[in-house]
């Protein structure tokens, strides 16, 4: 028996199911056919299959880094407006680095890209 391969023993076991008992081998093969029917339409024909559950579960993932992303922003970015809005040399700054704006005296220079 060691020469068989997984199909060989599968068939083996097949035909070998419930002993002698041809009803009971019946019933066995009966379960094991509806069994596995009932495995496929659950787990991957079914509206809510596993498919969509782990992919489901890959999105929530992706989503919640997204949100602890945006969360971290939005707490730089409601430090950034503290800042400009109580400190003028920061405002002064930020507009001159973001916007190029310059008090009159000041020498601008362009630098092409």
């Amino acid at each position: 028996m060691g020469g068989l391969g997984i199909y060989g023993k599968l068939v083996s076991f097949w035909r070998n199911l419930g002993g002698g008992n041809k009803e009971k081998r019946s019933f066995l093969r009966y379960a094991i056919v509806a069994t596995s029917i009932f495995i496929i339409l659950v787990g991957f024909l079914n509206q809510d299959n596993l498919v969509r559950w782990v992919n489901a579960g890959f999105q929530i993932r992706k989503q919640e880094k997204q949100i602890k992303l945006y969360k971290k922003e939005i707490k730089e970015m409601d430090k950034q407006i503290d800042m400009l809005s109580t400190d003028r040399d920061t405002l002064e700054k930020f507009a001159r680095e973001k916007f190029h704006f310059a008090e009159p005296g000041d020498d601008v220079y362009i630098l092409g890209k």
